[in-house]
């Protein structure tokens, strides 16, 4: 069992920066990998970007050359920089954390972009 915190979420105004944090209960070692996921409204939940435990990254084509995924081990934490906001970035943005053959999500974090 993981659990998964977000945080980081909130209100910003296009051009802005955000960074999005996921804080695991196990050691990142442990997981397989770590994504980071947004829903908007009406739609389904796209990938934004994942790190593997060996620290490979991928990104959707929606975060590509604005949004940066890292992580610190000894915080258990992944996080995701999001920057050059725009309005249709707005969703809710959860992370999922991978281990083995199961998948754990954490409840969400809000991100509003305003024109």
């Amino acid at each position: 069992q993981v659990q998964l915190v977000e945080s980081g979420g909130g209100l910003v105004q296009a051009g802005g920066s955000l960074r999005l944090s996921c804080a695991a209960s196990l050691s990142l070692s442990n997981i397989n990998f770590m994504g980071w996921y947004r829903q908007a409204p009406g739609e389904q939940r796209d990938l934004v970007a994942f790190i593997t435990s060996a620290g490979s990254t991928n990104y959707g084509d929606s975060a590509k050359g604005r949004f940066t995924i890292s992580r610190d081990n000894a915080k258990n934490t992944v996080y995701l920089q999001l920057a050059s906001l725009k309005p249709e970035d707005t969703a809710v943005y959860y992370c999922q954390a991978v281990r083995g053959s199961a998948s754990y999500w954490g409840q969400g974090t809000q991100v509003t972009v305003s024109p």
